[in-house]
């Protein structure tokens, strides 16, 4: 469906790729493809998304050498296959796991995505013994009925924010703190299920 494909794009980038001289017997554009795929296939690019895999080269550039450098570098311009849902995208994922924070869901590929508590549908509680986050679906007469969010259901969500987060090597870690926040991912959705529509597929599907 559109939808399905909505949520990647692709992006183009110009870079200098630096190829090793152990690749020569192969032709230029197929070292480029599997430097560039080494390089950045499954890496977030801050401001970007996540890179899947090249999509094409546009431009060769003139290559290089450096003094003391065996290595040539070459200019390019291409266009990688890029994951990175536009804001209000409807996604379909499974949820990966329950803490009282939110709702942890997964895509497969990409597992940095969080519903928080308050984006759940309203009233939800957390059950401390199972680990899941429960939906008390009203029914007549102030009763309700617990509709249960389990690992491993499907679940419709709608994106509300993202966060880049550079995580390079740059910054050296001293203290725990900073340690902890070094586990912070490079690229992070925030969803919403708190609509008509939207939450475990089972709940509509029923």
């Amino acid at each position: 469906t559109s939808t399905r494909e909505k949520m990647f794009v692709l992006s183009e980038i110009r870079t200098l790729i630096r190829l090793l001289p152990r690749g020569f017997d192969k032709s230029l554009e197929d070292q480029l493809t599997d430097e560039i795929n080494r390089k950045l296939a499954n890496k977030v690019m801050i401001n970007v998304g996540l890179c899947l895999s090249l999509h094409d080269i546009l431009e060769v550039g003139e290559s290089f050498l450096f003094p003391g450098d065996g290595a040539s570098h070459t200019k390019v311009r291409f266009r990688m296959l890029v994951f990175r849902p536009q804001m209000e995208e409807v996604l379909t994922g499974k949820i990966k796991s329950c803490s009282k924070e939110g709702v942890h869901v997964s895509l497969e590929f990409f597992d940095d995505i969080l519903i928080p508590a308050e984006s759940l549908q309203h009233p939800s509680r957390f059950d401390e013994t199972e680990s899941v986050w429960v939906w008390e679906y009203p029914v007549e007469e102030g009763e309700h009925h617990d509709l249960f969010m389990d690992p491993g259901e499907k679940i419709r969500m709608r994106v509300v924010s993202e966060q880049f987060v550079d995580t390079g090597p740059t910054k050296p870690k001293i203290t725990e703190s900073e340690q902890e926040e070094a586990k912070t991912p490079p690229y992070s959705l925030v969803g919403t299920i708190n609509e008509p529509g939207l939450g475990l597929l089972s709940w509509w599907n029923s």
